[in-house]
C-alpha cells in the first residue's frame, strides 16, 4: 500500500507540474540592422538568425578563439616578457614595450576588456613560436569544434585574407567558451588592474551591454572598416544561457537587446518537482524495514523551448538491499527531449534500513515454539 501511494503522488507530481516562473510576453521577431545575425541557446539551439551562415569577417570578436585556446593551455600566472613582435601593432593596444614583464592572465584581461592588439600577438608568442603558428592553434580548435566555415589567419582579427566566420559559428563557439569558468569570469569583469614589472593599467571592458542590458554577461566588441561593427553577446537568467551574434550591424546594441528579448520571450520555465517534493518506495531484500522511502536529492527543472515535448524517466531497481543508509543514492530522475537527455537529479533514500540480524538456532526453537503455543510461556536464552 505503502508503495502504491509513493507512485501515486510521484505520478500526480509529475501530470501537475507547473511553471515556477509566470511565461514571459513573447514578443515579436525583431528586425535587425545587421547583415547576419544569430541568437543560440546553451544546447545549440538556434533561436533567431538573419543571414546566420554568411561566411563574413568577424574583427575582434576573434580574440574569443584567441582567448580560449590560451586559458585551455593553462598557467596563466607564468610572466611572460614582451618582445619586438608585440610592439606597434596596428589598432587598439595597451602600448606594451620590449622587456616588459606581465602575467598571462594580465595579458588575457587586456585582450578581452581592451581588445588589445598587442596583447593577442603577446599571447600567441607565449604559447607558440609566432603568431602565425598560433593561427593554426585556432584553426585547429575550430575543427575541433566542427565549425566548417571558420578560419582565422592572426589572433588580433585585423583583416586579412582567409580570416572569417559565419554568424552561427560564432555563436556556437562563444557558447562553449563560456562554459569555461575562467573565460567567463574574464568577459564579464567591468574592469580590471593590469600590472607589469613598470606600470598599472586600469581596463575598461569595451562591451556596453554589460552595463545597460539585463542580465548580460559577455562577451566581446569588434571593429574593422572591412567587418563593420561586430558584436558577441551574452544573457544568463535562472540557468538559461543566450549567446547573440551581429555582423556588419550599424546599430548592433539595439540589434541585441532586442534578439534577447524576443529569444526569453519564447521559453517557459518548469519545474517537475523541488528539491525533497518526488517520492518514491522500494523493497529491501534481508533489512529490518521491508520497504524504505525515496526522494528526488535536487529541484528537477527545464527551460521549455516553444512547447517542446519534455517527459521525466526514473531509473530505479526493482529492489534495494540491506544496508541502506539515508541520502545513500539509488537511482536517478532524468528529463528527456527528442530522446536526448537533458538534465537529471540523484534520487536518494530518506532512511537508514540496517542489516537484518539472522537469528541463531536457538532463537529459532524459541521463536517456534512461540508460534505453536500461542506466547503462553515466556523463554530465556
Amino acid at each position: 500500500m505503502k508503495r502504491f501511494f509513493a507512485l501515486f503522488l510521484f505520478a500526480v507530481s509529475v501530470f501537475l507540474h507547473i511553471s515556477i516562473c509566470s511565461v514571459p510576453v513573447m514578443a515579436s521577431e525583431p528586425s535587425v540592422s545587421a547583415q547576419s545575425a544569430c541568437l543560440i541557446d546553451d544546447r545549440g539551439r538556434t533561436v533567431y538568425e538573419k543571414n546566420a551562415d554568411a561566411v563574413m569577417p568577424m574583427a575582434s570578436t576573434t580574440k574569443i578563439m584567441t582567448a580560449l585556446v590560451v586559458i585551455e593551455k593553462g598557467d596563466l600566472d607564468r610572466v611572460v616578457t614582451v618582445s619586438d613582435l608585440s610592439i606597434g601593432v596596428e589598432g587598439s593596444s595597451i602600448y606594451l614595450t620590449k622587456g616588459e614583464r606581465l602575467s598571462i592572465k594580465d595579458l588575457l584581461y587586456a585582450l578581452l576588456l581592451q581588445s588589445a592588439n598587442d596583447a593577442a600577438v603577446a599571447l600567441a608568442c607565449a604559447v607558440s613560436e609566432s603568431a602565425e603558428e598560433f593561427a593554426q592553434l585556432m584553426n585547429d580548435k575550430a575543427r575541433e569544434l566542427g565549425l566548417e566555415n571558420t578560419c582565422f589567419a592572426n589572433p588580433s582579427g585585423l583583416d586579412a585574407p582567409g580570416h572569417h566566420t559565419t554568424a552561427r559559428e560564432l555563436a556556437l563557439l562563444t557558447s562553449h567558451a563560456m562554459k569555461n569558468r575562467t573565460f567567463f569570469e574574464m568577459v564579464s569583469c567591468l574592469k580590471y588592474t593590469c600590472t607589469t614589472d613598470k606600470r598599472s593599467t586600469l581596463l575598461v571592458n569595451h562591451n556596453k551591454l554589460l552595463y545597460s542590458m539585463e542580465d548580460c554577461v559577455g562577451v566581446k566588441t569588434g571593429y574593422t572598416q572591412r567587418s563593420g561593427r561586430c558584436l558577441v553577446s551574452a544573457t544568463e537568467k535562472d540557468g538559461l544561457m543566450l549567446v547573440g551574434v551581429t555582423l556588419n550591424a550599424p546599430g548592433d546594441w539595439q540589434d541585441h537587446k532586442a534578439m534577447h528579448k524576443y529569444g526569453r520571450g519564447l521559453y517557459e520555465l518548469e519545474s517537475w518537482g523541488d528539491k525533497g517534493q518526488m517520492c518514491f518506495c522500494l523493497p529491501v531484500v534481508n533489512g529490518e524495514k521491508s520497504e524504505i522511502f525515496l526522494t528526488n536529492a535536487a529541484e528537477l527543472s527545464n527551460w521549455n523551448y516553444n512547447g517542446e515535448n519534455v517527459k521525466v524517466v526514473t531509473e530505479l531497481e526493482r529492489f534495494l538491499y540491506a544496508p541502506v543508509e539515508k541520502g545513500q543514492v539509488c537511482g536517478r530522475a532524468v528529463l528527456i527531449c527528442d530522446g536526448k537527455e537533458i538534465q537529471s537529479c540523484d534520487i536518494v533514500a530518506l532512511e537508514d534500513c540496517k542489516e537484518r540480524k539472522t537469528p541463531g538456532l536457538w532463537e529459532r526453537i524459541v521463536n517456534k515454539i512461540k508460534k505453536i503455543t500461542g506466547g503462553l510461556f515466556k523463554w530465556k536464552k
